[in-house]
């Protein structure tokens, strides 16, 4: 994606006359977010278009003398944001955990800034007309899955669960949309994936597991920062981080439910997918927010590092505690006043 490319969607941050820019800091900063199209132009989701609508972190760095841009992607987001980060041309991006780490391993540091809320529900489907009732009497059967992506970690933790190994079933390298279309027409017997609600909805597959009350085995994606940006411009990065946490606790509010449904249908998924993926009862609304570095996503990304060690992934060793920075985010909790807002569990050794 070359500069043409770069969509500025965010709100006005023209840079004032007389604005002083201090020594070393950008004259732009770049966040790249996952996009879809909407009305024909690339738009964004979730916490970066809150972001984005509510304009302060644009203010803010525009009084610095920043201008911010939105670096929009579809499409191989993980590939995409590793070349942008690569290549200087973003300091920020909001993406998958799997695509950082095999970032991180190969030179390219990053590290979480914001971590996002409880993650994303895994599911397993298999055919409509299937006899199968759980992973167990999938055992010696074809189960698709896009390996090397995030998600395969969950089916491994799933077979794990089970008492099993990958050798016990045939697993076939798919894509969503191939997987789907095996599933349907029966060239598979299970298909491993993110929301699979739609696909029930549209007949082609009934869930017969879902991570849903289990935050160890959901997939998350967080706001990732270049290291050495944030490093040297730590002012900046804590203005980034606080516009997330901001956005984050406008999320939380359950005055706002309704509000944050109504966004995640703008990409055309239905409502009632959008209430049933965030319907979990062992949830807490505001906890499915919570930005907090606590002992879930530290086991997480330790439990990462190591699915991309022995799928060799990565082949240099990585201490997972690297990839996560707090003091951002507690900078940006002490300074909105939530430091007590939400409860984090106890980080325990690894």
């Amino acid at each position: 994606m070359d500069r043409r490319s770069i969509l500025k969607l965010g709100p006005a941050a023209a840079l004032l006359p007389g604005v002083a820019r201090a020594q070393g800091q950008p004259e732009v900063l770049r966040i790249a977010v996952t996009a879809f199209a909407e009305n024909g132009k690339a738009s964004l989701g979730g916490t970066p278009y809150r972001v984005q609508q509510d304009g302060w972190l644009a203010r803010e760095l525009a009084k610095r003398g920043v201008l911010l841009e939105w670096f929009p992607v579809t499409g191989d987001t993980g590939a995409t944001m590793n070349e942008a980060f690569a290549s200087g041309r973003i300091q920020f991006a909001s993406y998958g955990d799997l695509p950082s780490v095999i970032l991180n391993a190969g030179g390219v540091r990053t590290q979480v800034i914001v971590p996002a809320g409880r993650g994303a529900d895994l599911f397993l489907l298999v055919p409509t007309n299937s006899s199968a009732r759980s992973l167990l009497d999938l055992k010696g059967k074809r189960i698709s899955v896009h390996r090397g992506r995030p998600w395969e970690l969950g089916l491994l933790h799933l077979i794990e669960d089970n008492k099993l190994t990958p050798r016990d079933f045939k697993l076939v390298n798919m894509d969503i949309k191939p997987g789907a279309s095996a599933l349907a027409t029966g060239a598979v017997d299970g298909l491993f994936q993110l929301n699979g609600y739609p696909l029930e909805d549209k007949g082609i597959g009934k869930i017969i597991w879902t991570s849903k009350g289990q935050p160890d085995r959901k997939m998350r994606a967080e706001l990732w920062g270049r290291r050495d940006f944030t490093r040297a411009n730590p002012e900046l990065a804590e203005l980034v981080a606080t516009a997330w946490v901001k956005a984050q606790y406008w999320a939380a509010q359950e005055d706002n439910r309704n509000a944050v449904i109504r966004d995640g249908t703008r990409n055309g998924t239905p409502e009632s997918v959008i209430r049933r993926s965030y319907d979990d009862p062992s949830l807490p609304w505001k906890d499915r927010w919570t930005p907090l570095y606590d002992d879930v996503v530290y086991r997480h990304y330790r439990r990462v590092v190591a699915f991309a060690r022995n799928q060799k992934l990565i082949r240099q060793p990585l201490p997972a505690e690297e990839l996560l920075e707090p003091r951002f985010v507690n900078a940006a909790l002490k300074n909105l006043g939530l430091a007590r807002y939400w409860s984090a569990s106890p980080v325990k050794t690894a």
